[in-house]
């Protein structure tokens, strides 16, 4: 049930959103230039990468010695906005339509965090991920890494079709009011440790 779920709604939303989709490519085009997309190595289910696609949200300024700036400094007005109301996610139902993500499980994040993670956060990885989850509808970026992990690992032992289906009303009235929504998050070090980082 889940996989129809996934396809059904990866489809649909594919073919309802394409005006919209085309839109922001275009003025990610005409505002940031090319690429229009962000791609950026993630681990999907057991931690294997793959390919996760979003729209670019910033742009590429660097500085005298190439490195690219902060993030505040790159996040553009469009960035913001496309951000606000999570419009930079939209690519990620191809991830859903190729089988790397689902629509609802736990957040895909770096690959480098692999190796920080405790026996217990790493059962994140035992489920396919998701564009939204448990966590994301629990206080997204306002809650703690550990907080956000607890959540996952509980998503991860309590799976239901009915709870995926609670979590994507939830994401949904999120989405509307823009809530929790932060431009930087910051990275996870492991034991509680974190730290500001360019994520593109």
């Amino acid at each position: 049930m889940k996989r129809i779920l996934d396809l059904f709604i990866s489809i649909l939303g594919l073919i309802v959103l394409a005006p919209l989709m085309l839109l922001v490519a275009l003025l990610i085009k005409w505002k940031l230039g090319a690429p229009v997309l962000f791609k950026q190595k993630r681990p999907g289910l057991h931690g294997a990468p793959f390919d996760l696609y979003k729209f670019r949200s910033m742009s590429n300024e660097r500085d005298h010695d190439g490195k690219l700036l902060p993030d505040h400094l790159r996040i553009t007005s469009l960035g913001v906005f496309l951000r606000k109301f999570s419009l930079d996610e939209l690519p990620q139902l191809i991830n859903v339509l190729k089988g790397e993500l689902s629509l609802v499980g736990p957040r895909p994040l770096l690959m480098e965090y692999l190796p920080l993670y405790s026996e217990k956060q790493a059962r994140r990885h035992l489920v396919k991920p998701g564009i939204t989850g448990w966590a994301q509808v629990n206080g997204r970026n306002s809650i703690t890494w550990e907080e956000k992990f607890e959540l996952d690992v509980w998503y991860v032992e309590h799976q239901t079709f009915l709870l995926d289906l609670k979590i994507l009303w939830l994401t949904f009235l999120k989405v509307i009011r823009s809530e929790n929504i932060h431009l930087d998050e910051p990275d996870f070090e492991g034991a509680g440790e974190v730290r500001t980082k360019s994520h593109g």
